[in-house]
């Protein structure tokens, strides 16, 4: 693993670099001091995009072309993965990423595309070397860590739950695609197995939110981080939540997809995640706060990719290869370290 604190001098690769969240992406990374190498398949963007960023390298590349993204790649010391559908994705990039012999980064929030990755490439990878780290997003990532401080010391917890709040969701085309793509392929964690996701028993119940959003009724869902959680977390039961509300803009199909409500491109979209574990009559919780479900992703995946590159990891040795992020980094120093994000135990 590359242990080099020093990560000025470096390059990041950003596949997909003209997506909605790459903006924020290729924001994060210039003001962090790394070099950027940019991709995507459509020359017009791509020419673009190097007008726009004229400090980065660009290249026009694809997945049906290994080659491209081997340029791509060439020189970098890790790549991010921001394009979607990452189904389509994460294969050829992955591979990529073990011929160039660089970390790996995607932020999908589909669940059967992180199930899928896992379940594929988590032994295969073990000996690599290298830190693969799917779903590193709101869905998948942040909840995750989220999780992972509130375990805190317990070996084991009887019930991991995750609870979403959004007051409104004005999804991108790529999430309603992956939408589409999903359909009829989540799980849940149930009895300490991934199980069919039961859309007949999703009957609506109530959950009290930390102020100041308070009891609202939630619907269950099948996250990502309901994989992420599961692969280093002990629990039976791992189970997702979110408000209504946001889920009848995503399922309203004349939903807009989400505008600048200030200078630097983010919305004024509002979010709150709230992780509780118990065991037995114990309970811990954690809950954190932000803005702009896109925006959040990219500090995020900026925290982390630094924390690889200087060898901020977990001592002792997490391994390598397919791995959650609280498995690799100190969830609760990675989490106050984000300043798009406030969080707190409660």
């Amino acid at each position: 693993m590359n242990t080099n604190t020093n990560t000025a001098q470096q390059t990041v690769a950003i596949f997909g670099a003209y997506g909605h969240t790459a903006r924020f992406l290729i924001e994060e990374f210039h003001e962090r001091g790394l070099g950027l190498s940019l991709g995507g398949r459509d020359p017009v963007r791509m020419t673009a995009l190097a007008e726009a960023h004229p400090y980065a390298r660009t290249h026009v590349a694809t997945v049906d072309e290994p080659a491209s993204l081997d340029a791509l790649v060439a020189g970098a010391a890790l790549v991010v993965n921001a394009a979607g559908p990452f189904g389509d994705t994460t294969g050829p990039l992955i591979e990529a990423a073990l011929r160039a012999g660089i970390h790996y980064i995607d932020i999908t929030g589909e669940q059967p595309v992180t199930r899928h990755d896992f379940e594929t490439y988590r032994e295969p990878l073990a000996a690599s070397g290298l830190l693969f780290l799917p779903a590193l997003g709101f869905f998948g990532g942040l909840p995750d860590l989220l999780a992972t401080a509130a375990m805190g010391d317990w070996a084991a917890a009887d019930d991991i739950t995750v609870a979403f709040a959004l007051d409104s969701w004005h999804p991108t085309p790529g999430t309603r695609k992956a939408g589409a793509r999903s359909a009829g392929k989540r799980v849940t964690v149930s009895g300490g197995r991934l199980v069919p996701f039961d859309h007949s028993q999703d009957l609506p119940t109530d959950w009290d939110f930390p102020a100041p959003v308070g009891k609202q009724p939630v619907h269950a869902l099948g996250t990502a981080d309901q994989i992420t959680i599961s692969r280093h977390l002990k629990s039976p039961e791992v189970r997702a939540f979110m408000n209504e509300a946001p889920l009848a803009d995503l399922r309203d199909p004349h939903t807009p997809a989400p505008t600048a409500a200030s200078d630097d491109g983010r919305s004024a979209q509002s979010w709150l995640i709230d992780v509780v574990v118990t065991r037995g009559a114990e309970r811990r919780a954690v809950s954190a706060v932000g803005r702009d479900i896109y925006a959040v992703t990219a500090p995020v995946v900026a925290e982390a990719a630094v924390r690889i590159l200087a060898g901020r990891t977990l001592p002792g040795g997490t391994g390598s290869g397919m791995r959650a992020p609280g498995e690799v980094f100190d969830a609760e120093d990675f989490l106050s370290s984000i300043a798009d994000i406030t969080w707190s135990r409660r």
